[in-house]
């Protein structure tokens, strides 16, 4: 009954539906005909087209069996209409579409009711749209069509309704009992789907009967299992399958996931008892493991490869150091990658030169995989690659080289004189990769990538890998190369900067260390400069920062000092002009990188008295290790560091110090550290240095020793100055009044001071030079005037007085009087100069003592008439 209903409701609607169809057409039909007939476009164009069209239309409607044929102008005026009291009114419709060239059909409520209507345009023989048509229909006429019609389709229903109820209730009854109670979804469902499920899945389907034999087998089980194509009715055990899935699913019992071999395959066999689903029997699975192993494979050894390249990128490069680096690179590749790693660098890379073009000899720089004797040749030795090996292909072209199987190739390699052939082979040593190093286009070497007995051998992928992974250290190879180049040049410019050897001096006996940073090359210096008057200037500086510029900037500066020092300065003075120095150096433009930051320490010794005056510019004051082993830290006045006095003068500070005291200069990097508070390293410091009867060498082992027991991360300079006290005997002073005639007496003195200590042989020149000095100072300066005389490993002659004028050697006129004193007295001695005190000034000059190297002393006569000119007589 539903189904004849519903067929009855699916009549009358699809009668409707063609009826309302019909009823499109036929208005399309219609209005486009009434639209392209003959002559409508010349009664339109006529003075009257409605008395022209109004008959027309109204006949085509007749014929058409439409409800009207209506024409508009494109502004709306009726020209003719089913009713004819309509012509000539203005209606608004949808037109625009069919005055833009476009006919179409829509149901739509008008003045006859729901209707369908179409809408035509009429078109000139230009192309020219002048009109449009339409036909309206009601919807109440094509429903009566479908009314007519109505009695012979529900009585047509009945009928079938009867037979139907009378062969559905047979058939259903033998339905029953063919389908062991089915019902009608669950018959369609499983036949539906039956072809998607045996032959669409990917596994492989068997139904075994209660016999062993075959019942039914999709594609994909005649695929994996190769059967042949009448296979269904033969017993499983007669199908050629391997005995051990054969037994199987023979057997009737459940399984899960069992492994069998079938052919080339492994296969994962289910089995499941089709009871009580069915007769008695089994249903078998198979899936294909082989691919999905071999592909799960491969992506764990993509994964793995990137974890390695991503291991490598950490872990290589950690240090600037080539060594290390290559080290790296073969540690990174054992044994994820490889059995045995040799690298290989151009020894111009080792110095970190820029190597010049490819080069087949190269030196051993890292072995990873092999311990004790081995046939590879050793860490350091020169490799020289034969043109027959097959490293030489891939330094010379550039690109790797595979070699699978050595065993496979001997000639090969018992032509490459990197080791023994024979013995690499009986160390299982059977598959090699030889990548070149190569950064920005240039050769840095080769490392190569061994396999042995329990690994397999190197394929494509792997070369792809070892090129990607050789690439990435390349860089860091490069990196190290660079950093040694500069490193290098640092090292060559900080060495010659620095000093050299200890000047000879009897005021201190000095010791020192040096220690570069961690980091590289930085600015830390120090110096010892022997001064007038038997003193010693002893200076330790500190540059802030690590390489060639703070090496360059630390030179600068050394120079600067020695320079500043040949003046007599004192130590507050000096730094005064350094810190202009540095100051000058920072705003200067021309400069293309200014000092960020420098200290430095300057402390002057005087072994007549014992005293040392110090000044420090931003830097860390001495320690002081007096006879007795306690350590001190003298409170010397600390100024900013040099570049940041804005002219402030410097402080200083002056102390007596016993004859054998230690006095120890150093830089920052000795007492301060990220992991240590400055007052702990001073403390640390007090501890190393204290103890007595230590020289300045012992003294600067301990020290380093127990501060930096490794390498530090700052630089460090330190200065060990053990003092002495010149005897007095060797002392000579007088006091001389402002008068001329005093001059003999003490020059007489002087004879017989000199005579004392033996040195005759400078008598008369000594009383010259004194005689010219004490007349000057009695001429032109002012008291109190004494003279000293210091025997040491010169001899010094002083002449101080309360005057601050300074006395300048020049030439004197032919016909000048005097003007010759101080011409005479640098033509004997071997240095003059004056140095200013708190109360005047002091000329001082030194003689060399007579010995075998010394020269000859000049003749009084050659020297007197060097002051003239030959117009002079």
């Amino acid at each position: 009954m539903l189904l004849v209903a519903a067929a009855v409701g699916a009549l009358v609607v699809q009668a409707r539906s063609s009826a309302m169809q019909d009823a499109r057409h036929r208005t399309l039909a219609a209005a486009g005909t009434f639209a392209e007939s003959p002559g409508i476009v010349p009664a339109l164009r006529s003075a009257h087209p409605s008395a022209v069209l109004q008959p027309s239309a109204e006949a085509a409607r007749k014929i058409a069996e439409v409800d009207g044929i209506n024409v508009y102008t494109l502004d709306g005026v009726t020209l003719t209409h089913s009713d004819p009291r309509q012509i000539g009114k203005h209606v608004v419709g949808p037109f625009s579409k069919a005055a833009a060239g476009t006919s179409f059909t829509e149901t739509f409520e008008g003045s006859l009711g729901r209707s369908v209507v179409s809408v035509v345009p009429v078109k000139d023989p230009d192309g020219r749209v002048i009109a449009v048509v339409t036909s309206p229909v009601t919807v109440q006429n094509v429903q009566s069509m479908v009314n007519r019609q109505l009695p012979v389709v529900l009585g047509s229903a009945a009928v079938v309704l009867i037979l139907s109820a009378g062969g559905t209730a047979l058939v259903s009854r033998r339905l029953l009992r063919r389908t062991h109670g089915l019902g009608p979804a669950e018959m369609t469902r499983m036949y539906e789907h039956h072809d998607a499920v045996l032959h669409a899945v990917r596994e492989g389907v068997l139904i075994v009967g209660g016999d062993g034999r075959l019942l039914l087998a999709n594609d994909e089980a005649r695929r994996l299992l190769d059967l042949p194509v009448h296979a269904e009715g033969l017993p499983v055990t007669d199908l050629g399958l391997e005995e051990g899935i054969a037994e199987s699913i023979a057997s009737g019992r459940s399984a899960t996931d069992e492994l069998h071999g079938a052919a080339d395959r492994l296969l994962a066999v289910n089995i499941r008892r089709t009871a009580p689903y069915g007769e008695a029997g089994t249903v078998v699975t198979l899936r294909d493991t082989t691919e999905l192993r071999a592909l799960s494979g491969r992506a764990e050894m993509a994964r793995e490869r990137l974890n390695l390249l991503y291991d490598a990128g950490v872990q290589v490069g950690t240090t600037l150091n080539l060594e290390r680096t290559a080290e790296e690179l073969a540690e990174a590749a054992v044994p994820r990658f490889a059995d045995v790693v040799t690298v290989d660098l151009l020894d111009p890379v080792l110095r970190g030169e820029e190597p010049s073009e490819a080069s087949t000899e190269m030196r051993r720089t890292a072995v990873v995989g092999l311990d004790g004797n081995h046939p590879l040749s050793p860490v350091g030795e020169l490799i020289r690659f034969a043109p027959t090996g097959p490293m030489a292909p891939g330094s010379a072209g550039g690109h790797a080289v595979l070699e699978a199987d050595l065993r496979a190739s001997p000639r090969r390699r018992q032509a490459q004189h990197e080791a023994n052939a024979r013995q690499i082979q009986d160390r299982g040593i059977h598959s090699l990769i030889s990548v070149p190093l190569r950064a920005r286009g240039v050769l840095l070497g080769m490392a190569c990538y061994w396999r042995g007995e329990d690994s397999p051998p190197f394929d494509e992928e792997d070369v792809s890998f070892a090129e990607e992974l050789t690439a990435r250290a390349a860089l860091s190879i490069d990196n190290a190369r660079r950093y040694t180049r500069e490193h290098t040049m640092a090292v060559t410019l900080q060495r010659s900067l620095l000093p050299r050897r200890v000047p000879e001096q009897s005021a201190v006996e000095v010791a020192h260390r040096y220690l570069a940073a961690h980091a590289g090359v930085g600015g830390d210096w120090f110096d010892v400069i022997p001064l007038p008057g038997a003193r010693v200037a002893l200076v330790v500086g500190d540059v802030v920062g690590h390489g060639l510029h703070a090496a360059a900037t630390m030179g600068r500066l050394r120079t600067a000092v020695y320079n500043f020092s040949t003046l007599d300065l004192p130590p507050d003075e000096l730094l005064s002009h350094l810190d202009e120095l540095v100051a000058h150096i920072d705003t200067d433009e021309q400069e293309w990188q200014g000092i960020t930051g420098a200290t430095c320490l300057c402390a002057i010794y005087d072994p007549v008295s014992g005293q040392v005056t110090a000044a420090t510019a931003g830097h860390p004051g001495p320690a002081l290790v007096h006879p007795d082993g306690t350590v001190s830290f003298p409170d010397v006045p600390v100024s900013p560091p040099l570049g940041l006095g804005a002219g402030l003068p410097m402080e200083t500070m002056t102390i007596t110090l016993p004859e054998g005291s230690r006095l120890a200069l150093f830089t920052n990097g000795l007492v301060e550290s990220r992991g240590r508070d400055p007052d702990a390293g001073h403390a640390a410091l007090s501890a190393a240095l204290a103890g007595p009867a230590r020289s300045p060498e012992e003294t600067c082992t301990a020290v380093i020793d127990a501060m930096l027991p490794t390498r530090p991360v700052d630089d460090v300079a330190l200065l060990v100055a053990r003092t002495r006290r010149l005897d007095p005997a060797r002392i000579a002073e007088w006091e001389v009044s402002p008068d001329p005639a005093a001059v003999s007496p003490v020059r007489n003195a002087c004879a017989r001071r000199l005579a004392d200590w033996g040195l005759e042989d400078i008598a008369f020149t000594t009383e010259l030079i004194l005689s010219e000095l004490l007349t000057n100072a009695i001429r032109y300066g002012t008291e109190p005037i004494r003279v000293r005389l210091l025997y040491d490993r010169s001899l010094v002659c002083e002449v101080s007085d309360g005057s601050s004028t300074s006395p300048h050697l020049r030439r004197a006129e032919d016909t000048d009087e005097g003007g010759r004193g101080l011409f005479l007295v640098a033509q004997f001695a071997e240095r003059w100069g004056t140095r200013y005190t708190a109360r005047g000034k002091i000329i001082w000059s030194e003689q060399t003592l007579h010995d075998e190297s010394a020269p000859p002393p000049m003749d009084l006569a050659e020297v007197l008439l060097a002051g003239w000119g030959e117009e002079g007589f």
